[in-house]
């Protein structure tokens, strides 16, 4: 079946072309073995007199997933004609999941800045209002009784450190 006609006649826009996806998982599957050699490299990634320095296996390991990735880049743009426009996903299916993936990479950048008890605080606030669709005050008490439950679980009870931000500070944690 044509793409245009899968994805367009279809009333869903087109979409996400599967030429794409695929070069873009190898160019990936090669930056994480390029990530996995830089590192290895620099903790030592050679062959010692007592053995394999910390990076060796490692450094084999990122070789191996940057020739992978290289290689299924080059098959894909060997392929780039014969793959043809065909739809990965259409924008009207994408629409969803990047509607919850974009918030939650931003509360990740929260819990880095914030601490992961006021940047949970803030999530759960944020989808009970806009997906939920529920008052402020049901919001306010479950954004900050869940965190506040989940802080004194942690912190307290079972002694387990998690990232904290400028407000566990001010409580002296």
């Amino acid at each position: 079946m044509d793409a245009k006609v899968s994805g367009e006649a279809a009333g869903e826009g087109g979409g996400l072309r599967t030429r794409w996806v695929e070069l873009v998982v190898a160019l990936l599957i090669m930056l994480g073995g390029g990530v996995v050699i830089f590192d290895s490299v620099r903790i030592g990634a050679q062959w010692a007199s007592d053995g394999p320095q910390a990076g060796y296996f490692p450094w084999l390991a990122g070789s191996a997933l940057a020739l992978c990735g290289g290689w299924l880049a080059a098959v894909t743009i060997a392929r780039w004609k014969t793959i043809g426009d065909e739809v990965f996903v259409s924008w009207a299916k994408l629409n969803p999941v990047l509607s919850m993936l974009v918030p939650s990479i931003v509360y990740v950048g929260l819990i880095y800045a914030l601490g992961i008890y006021a940047a949970s605080a803030i999530f759960i606030a944020f989808f009970m209002l806009w997906k939920g669709k529920f008052g402020w005050l049901k919001t306010l008490a479950v954004s900050l009784s869940v965190p506040t439950v989940l802080f004194m679980m942690f912190e307290v009870w079972f002694l387990v450190p998690l990232p904290k931000g400028p407000v566990e500070r001010l409580l002296g944690y």
